[in-house]
């Protein structure tokens, strides 16, 4: 069964500690926290404040995707302030590779987060050396998007990657990702599922209930 991310892009801010507390009663077992700095993607959202705030008040895992031009101040950051998992796309670094080795220096997970428009085997070296691999299902920056089915073929190509060199790394998907679009991702290989619009649009627990016990078919 797959780990299920309610992505706080689509909370309510001012009913954030209730919602926080609602998830952490479900079978949810990350956080998933967007970092948007307006420049990679249009939006401006959170930072290190709130990562800071949250880790003092949750059990949950801080899967903190940043989405930022030259990340390694932020990272650094939001490392300090709690973070877990600190996933960020590689394009956006001068090094992902030593931004990949500062992450687990700093006592982090790490991840690489694809793009839909980047191919995989532009960042295949980096594979190795990943906790988690973030391959978006939409184009990063909103939240309420369609989920695009062409991803499919990319979340599949990286399981099959995966098995063959037994690497260690989770599948991440984020994107358009509801009870339909999430069994489709766990089929092609994805074992953590983001979701913003679909659980909190249509219950926490209900949703997440129902993400949290897909199987692969």
């Amino acid at each position: 069964m797959p780990v299920v991310a309610p992505s706080l892009l689509s909370a309510d801010l001012f009913q954030l500690g209730a919602q926080v507390e609602q998830i952490e009663a479900t079978a949810a077992q990350y956080l998933h926290v967007d970092i948007m700095d307006g420049h990679y993607v249009p939006n401006i959202n959170f930072g290190d404040k709130i990562v800071g705030e949250l880790q003092q008040h949750t059990h949950l895992t801080l899967d903190c995707h940043i989405m930022v031009d030259d990340p390694e101040q932020v990272i650094h950051d939001v490392a300090v302030a709690g973070g877990d998992i600190l996933t960020f796309h590689p394009e956006t670094s001068a090094h992902p590779y030593r931004q990949i080795q500062e992450i687990h220096r700093l006592g982090k997970k790490a991840g690489i987060a694809f793009d839909p428009g980047i191919a995989i085997s532009t960042y295949a070296d980096l594979l190795p050396i990943v906790d988690q691999v973030l391959v978006m299902t939409v184009s990063p920056g909103f939240g309420g998007q369609q989920f695009l089915p062409e991803m499919l073929n990319k979340i599949a190509q990286v399981k099959r990657i995966q098995q063959a060199n037994q690497y260690q790394f989770d599948i991440e998907v984020d994107g358009g990702i509801n009870n339909e679009t999430g069994q489709q991702c766990v089929n092609a290989g994805a074992n953590v599922l983001v979701a913003g619009s679909y659980v909190f649009k249509n219950g926490i627990t209900p949703a997440v209930m129902a993400l949290s016990q897909l199987q692969q078919e």
